[in-house]
């Protein structure tokens, strides 16, 4: 485990180049369990709970935006000292990822990253699914108490099965995983917060700056992704001058779910070019 005195959850695996790697919205680090095995074997992994996921910490003080996060990540490569890193970051984490490595380009050359694998990051203005999109219709204590009375097991499994290409494929396995961390009132709070900051203020400025990343990436999409259409891959894919773009058949929202084997595929190859 990593020591830190941020306000997230660190654990660290396996032995290499060091992969930083961000979950998305509402998730945490079990996202990436059946990743960790082959990663670990070529890298030193730094799993990440965000602030008020799974197992971080969960303060009320409001400061749960994107441009929050970033800092804390930012913080946390300087902490830690880690040179050469590639980020692996999926939806949300994705995003946040760009704008980690907005501040590592800022940074100075020592800093800036050395690989950047997003998995159907969100990245542009556009339309919010509807389990997030309620956060910022309904008045803040509203929803705080339906986060507080609706049954974990069943919101999740309502989520997952909207998000993923073929609903049946859902498994109790993952609805147990995803739902853990909230039962604790304190992640729930936590995660209404965090919708209703989900787009950064500044998201224009920032989406011009995209072109300065020069660094190497991988862009990885469901082609049946109804949460972060395609066509924010393709747009990334021409706003970032080194970045390759695969879309996977059969996949929705969560290529690591869904098609964990061909995903990680591209994933592995590419970290791996170039040394």
């Amino acid at each position: 485990m990593s020591s830190t005195a941020l306000p997230l959850h660190v654990e660290t695996k396996g032995e290499g180049p060091p992969l930083l790697l961000l979950h998305g919205f509402g998730a945490s680090r079990f996202t990436w369990r059946r990743w960790v095995p082959e990663l670990a074997g070529r890298h030193t992994l730094y799993l990440v709970d965000l602030k008020g996921c799974g197992a971080a910490p969960k303060p009320r003080d409001g400061a749960y935006g994107p441009h929050d996060q970033a800092e804390l990540l930012h913080r946390l490569v300087v902490e830690e000292d880690l040179r050469e890193l590639a980020v692996l970051g999926h939806s949300l984490g994705g995003g946040l990822a760009l704008l980690l490595a907005l501040r590592l380009e800022d940074a100075g050359e020592g800093w800036r990253l050395r690989r950047l694998v997003l998995l159907e990051a969100t990245a542009y203005a556009q339309g919010l699914p509807r389990y997030i999109g309620m956060a910022h219709r309904v008045p803040l204590v509203l929803g705080r108490l339906a986060a507080r009375f609706v049954p974990a097991r069943w919101l999740v499994r309502r989520i997952l099965r909207q998000i993923v290409h073929d609903p049946a494929q859902v498994t109790e396995e993952q609805v147990r995983g995803y739902a853990a961390p909230f039962a604790e009132p304190a992640c729930r709070h936590a995660v209404v917060e965090a919708a209703r900051q989900l787009i950064p203020p500044d998201l224009d400025r920032l989406v011009t700056r995209y072109p300065e990343l020069r660094t190497p990436t991988l862009l990885v999409w469901g082609r049946q992704d109804p949460v972060v259409p395609p066509w924010v891959g393709e747009r990334l894919a021409g706003d970032l001058p080194r970045a390759r773009l695969v879309v996977l058949d059969r996949c929705g929202h969560l290529p690591m779910e869904e098609r964990p084997e061909a995903a990680l595929e591209e994933v592995v190859r590419f970290l791996e070019e170039g040394g």
